[in-house]
């Protein structure tokens, strides 16, 4: 099975900027991964995981993209058994005429 997680969108502090350590900035996430499913006692809740992500970002306040992307691929690899994980983490009110955006 394949989970896909995709525009998870909220507010947090995250980068390395004088301002963006004071006010909070919109992120847009997205997250996909396999799993092997066997029955309902091995299925992954998508719930939790976007739980999980919202406050690993929230709680820790990054300076770097680098930094969450290496953090939540730790956890999440950590707490299920998942193959073939990416995340993909953008910021597109940084700058006026672009979305960055990094990716593992």
């Amino acid at each position: 099975m394949k989970i896909k997680i995709e525009n998870l969108e909220f507010d947090c502090i995250i980068g390395i900027l004088d301002f963006e350590r004071i006010k909070e900035q919109k992120v847009n996430i997205n997250v996909s991964f396999k799993y092997k499913y066997i029955d309902e006692n091995s299925f992954i809740d998508y719930s939790q995981v976007v739980s999980e992500i919202q406050s690993i970002m929230c709680e820790q306040k990054f300076e770097l993209l680098e930094d969450a992307i290496l953090y939540i691929k730790k956890h999440l690899n950590s707490k299920y058994k998942i193959k073939k994980l990416k995340i993909k983490i953008s910021k597109p009110d940084i700058l006026p005429n672009c979305i960055v955006s990094l990716e593992n």
